[in-house]
């Protein structure tokens, strides 16, 4: 036998996940903290050297996903992926972070006393596709169809069908929609 590298059915039943779905690849290198807060439909693959952290929180992931290398998903808050998104190779999601304007301190070995929190879950509409080594904040929503340019910061939520890239993340055009014609194709089968 062959090891591709990415755990087998029975292997995936161990990792005590919420739920799996069928053809769903997750690589031996990735790192799932908190399994049993993670959902996976039909058709996902995470690659290796990912991080989710789900301790706190959800993941949900539905079906033709795929979570390049080296991306980083702390789901505290809740991050939802949903059918055909996608991350490119070095993506951060963060539904929770530090407040960096110095009004509070920072980092995990803090008490919450001392802290303010920004949090809120992340939604990845249809069809959405992150460049590689983007970073997305917490509390918000990019809409259906949208792709963000690599190494862009996204601070808000994005409109459907736009094609978005910077620090903060802009539309700088609008996004075909061909890809609903092979949407329908694939489905229709």
């Amino acid at each position: 036998m062959i090891d591709t590298g990415y755990y087998d059915e029975k292997e995936l039943k161990a990792l005590g996940l919420k739920s799996c779905g069928k053809n769903v690849l997750i690589s031996k290198d990735a790192r799932i903290i908190g399994p049993q807060n993670v959902e996976i439909k039909n058709n996902v693959r995470i690659d290796g050297f990912t991080i989710i952290a789900a301790m706190n929180g959800y993941l949900k992931l539905e079906n033709f996903i795929h979570i390049g290398s080296y991306c980083f998903l702390a789901c505290g808050s809740g991050v939802h992926m949903k059918d055909f998104s996608g991350l490119s190779q070095g993506v951060k999601i963060y539904s929770s972070t530090d407040d960096y304007s110095g009004e509070s301190l920072t980092n995990p070995t803090v008490p919450d006393d001392f802290k303010n929190i920004f949090s809120g879950p992340v939604t990845l509409e249809k069809h959405v596709i992150i460049g590689t080594s983007s970073s997305i904040l917490p509390n918000l929503s990019i809409g259906e169809g949208s792709s963000v340019g690599a190494h862009s910061l996204v601070t808000k939520n994005l409109e459907p069908w736009g094609v978005y890239f910077g620090t903060p993340a802009r539309r700088i055009k609008d996004r075909s929609k061909k890809l609903l014609e092979l949407e329908k194709k694939l489905n229709d089968g």
